[in-house]
């Protein structure tokens, strides 16, 4: 009897597991059959996406087409290929919220643009040039899909930049507009270009294959039109190093189309086209969150009466000098028993900075950690570096004076 029922039992466990290993292979399946058509959708979803943001880019991104200019159409931007100067006269593309998110790694392995008839710039023409290739439509931009990111590594998309400009400030001003798609939720159109003269210099490394002309200048346009209100702004950089912060840089977008003949967001209604072409402050660029929305533009050097601002500071490390520029914040430090001073950008992307150590507390008629916020002032005294960053340290009051009354 006993034998008996441990067969059944025996029986029963076999039964009962391979039950659930057929369960749990069931579920597997279903699982992968899921995977593959949330696989299928989101395929879908980008194709179509790029659909509309390359409807949405012929519309009102693309500058007004030239006779004889004939458009090149990649998957997610555009370019007008210019044969005398191998490189792109203009390229125009959406930066959309997806940057964000986006994880796709560079591909670094650049190739010759099939859709361009003519031909393009090669590797040999820029190989030992002292020159980066330095692209027009950021890659970074393009990362939430491979057919997007890859038209970026097509030499359509390059133009010789020096590294002090391609690596340091132009970078920096892609991200500028990145974030602000980041923090404001919103897309951005981006028309990008050389500017290309005719008496420009050519890359002439040995082994080179084409005639690249090298720009002296390279220039960004921006326009939000998306938003509740539509707004633009333009950003012009020399081909080398460009030490100021990147809002330095703004300039109104009707002064890129003096610059380059170019008509940009030519299909708006006229008016809003005369609006957003006349903008340059960065001020509305910044969302919620974004660290650097107290940003403000270095006093323009060179300042009178011997005095310099924020940018300068570096240059006079060890020398007593007097330094001007808005304190954009302020913080107390229990540790450190100082009030830092933040001048043109908060902490720690400030150019300089004042420090006021809490024994000298007393030699103040006001509160500095308070009082001096949001106002424009001077600061007097020796320049010392610590972590890369300039700054002064101020014993009293007169070690401190306000911008507007020093130059009356």
């Amino acid at each position: 009897m006993h034998r008996t029922w441990h067969l059944l039992a025996a029986s029963f466990l076999v039964l009962s597991t391979r039950s659930q290993h057929e369960e749990l292979q069931k579920l597997l399946d279903q699982a992968r059959e899921l995977e593959r058509q949330r696989s299928e959708v989101q395929t879908r979803i980008d194709r179509l996406k790029m659909d509309v943001l390359r409807d949405d880019l012929k519309r009102w991104g693309w500058p007004a087409l030239r006779d004889g200019e004939v458009v090149v159409q990649h998957a997610a931007h555009a370019l007008v290929y210019s044969e005398a100067h191998e490189q792109a006269l203009w390229t125009a593309h959406i930066v959309t919220p997806e940057v964000a998110t986006g994880g796709l790694a560079r591909i670094d392995s650049f190739k010759v643009d099939p859709l361009v008839p003519t031909g393009t710039a090669v590797t040999a023409d820029y190989w030992n040039s002292g020159y980066d290739r330095g692209h027009l439509v950021p890659s970074a931009d393009m990362r939430w899909t491979y057919e997007a990111l890859y038209p970026t590594y097509y030499y359509s998309n390059v133009s010789p930049q020096l590294p002090e400009l391609n690596r340091e400030s132009w970078a920096d001003l892609e991200d500028w507009v990145r974030r602000s798609v980041t923090y404001t939720g919103r897309r951005l159109y981006v028309v990008t270009g050389p500017v290309l003269e005719t008496d420009l210099p050519k890359l002439n490394n040995p082994g080179h294959v084409n005639e690249v002309s090298i720009p002296r200048l390279f220039y960004k346009v921006v326009a939000d039109l998306d938003g509740p209100e539509k707004k633009g702004i333009a950003f012009v950089m020399r081909n080398g190093a460009n030490e100021n912060p990147t809002i330095s840089y703004a300039v109104p977008i009707d002064s890129v189309e003096k610059l380059t003949g170019l008509d940009f967001f030519h299909a708006l209604d006229d008016e809003i086209e005369a609006r957003i072409e006349s903008m340059r402050d960065p001020k509305s660029w910044y969302g919620p969150g974004d660290p650097f929305f107290k940003e403000v533009e270095p006093l323009k050097a060179p300042l009178p009466k011997g005095l310099f601002n924020t940018v300068q500071a570096k240059y006079h490390v060890g020398k007593t000098v007097t330094v001007c520029g808005t304190v954009v914040s302020s913080r107390k430090t229990a540790k450190a028993k100082a009030i830092y001073l933040n001048f043109d950008r908060q902490h720690p992307h400030q150019d300089f900075y004042a420090t006021i150590w809490e024994y000298n507390g007393p030699n103040f008629s006001y509160d500095p950690e308070t009082y001096l916020v949001d106002k424009r002032v001077c600061v007097t005294g020796k320049v010392s570096i610590y972590d890369d960053i300039p700054r002064i340290s101020v014993n009293n009051e007169n070690g401190i004076t306000f911008f507007d009354e020093l130059v009356r």
